[in-house]
């Protein structure tokens, strides 16, 4: 007897499923992440570092939660048995938690335009890492790519008279920080909790020279600003849950071109919410940043479609 099989549409269908979940996983990732600025706005009135501690002791607790709930501890124990891994995570805490830090100053110091152009610039600042950290040959499409992001940079210091600390502080840490967690095999899950965890001593530190002063980092909030900063905690997880499993399910190139929306909704948030100017010459610098960002996101095409 021959096999019976399944009508095309049913197999397009099953392969059209995982797609369109991975594209709703990558939404909700990058979406949370976008509307950073509106969360953490509401938590201006506290210190950065306060909302950092207070960030990387509820996200351990919650992940550790989840981790439990998947019964995950024994890949938590295996990164244990091997010093190099957790060397690793521990600088990838380090660049991770200062990003955070100045995202936050930034957002209390209503910078947030700032920060936008810093994510923006972000995948540009990977491509440099990969040349100089991991020695890959850039074709022409990405020097140009990284020649219009320089040129971005030298608008922003001929005409504003500084160099944009800020977000070359925010793209430096995070573009670095996705080059050491990129060689730790570690998944999302076991690592974040290992990252925040490695920050905990820090934090913790901060606190007990806090309480000396006469002032509690954990405690005394109003109940509204003491569930924000549990919900800081959470929220900072769950987009890093989604956006692994959007990996999955998703090829490289479309989850590179997910990742813009998230400077995107910060720079509409910033402008259009909080009122923050835009200067001419900053639209000049942004301009440029995203023909980069697009002649980038061709060539990763390109590359894509010559793989498969």
């Amino acid at each position: 007897m021959m096999p019976i099989s399944r009508p095309m549409w049913q197999d397009a269908r099953m392969n059209a499923t995982p797609h369109l979940a991975g594209i709703g996983f990558g939404l909700l990732a990058y979406g949370i992440w976008g509307f950073f600025p509106l969360f953490f706005r509401q938590l201006a009135h506290i210190s950065p570092m306060d909302v950092l501690s207070n960030r990387a002791v509820w996200a351990c607790v919650f992940v550790g939660l989840l981790l439990t709930l998947r019964g995950g501890w024994d890949k938590v124990a295996a990164v244990f048995r091997r010093p190099r891994q957790l060397a690793m995570l521990a600088l990838a805490a380090l660049l991770v938690g200062s990003n955070w830090l100045m995202f936050l100053w930034a957002v209390a110091n209503q910078q947030v335009v700032a920060s936008s152009l810093g994510y923006f610039l972000t995948p540009l600042v990977s491509v440099l890492l990969a040349l100089v950290v991991l020695k890959e040959r850039l074709n022409p499409l990405e020097w140009i790519s990284v020649g219009l992001a320089v040129a971005a940079i030298a608008n922003e210091v001929i005409t504003l008279g500084s160099l944009p600390w800020v977000s070359l502080y925010l793209a430096a840490t995070f573009g670095t920080y996705g080059l050491v967690r990129k060689q730790v095999p570690v998944d999302a899950l076991s690592g974040l909790w290992l990252e925040t965890l490695a920050m905990l001593p820090v934090c913790g530190i901060y606190a007990l020279w806090q309480a000396h002063s006469g002032h509690s980092v954990f405690g005394g909030h109003d109940l509204s600003t003491a569930a924000l900063l549990v919900g800081a905690g959470i929220i900072t997880a769950l987009p890093l849950i989604a956006f692994a499993a959007a990996t999955q399910r998703l090829d490289l190139a479309t989850v590179g071109m997910l990742m813009y929306i998230n400077p995107t909704l910060q720079f509409v948030t910033a402008v259009w919410i909080f009122g923050e100017p835009m200067q001419t010459s900053r639209l000049v610098s942004f301009a440029l940043i995203w023909t980069g960002l697009f002649v980038f996101s061709w060539s990763a095409w390109r590359k894509y479609r010559h793989q498969v």
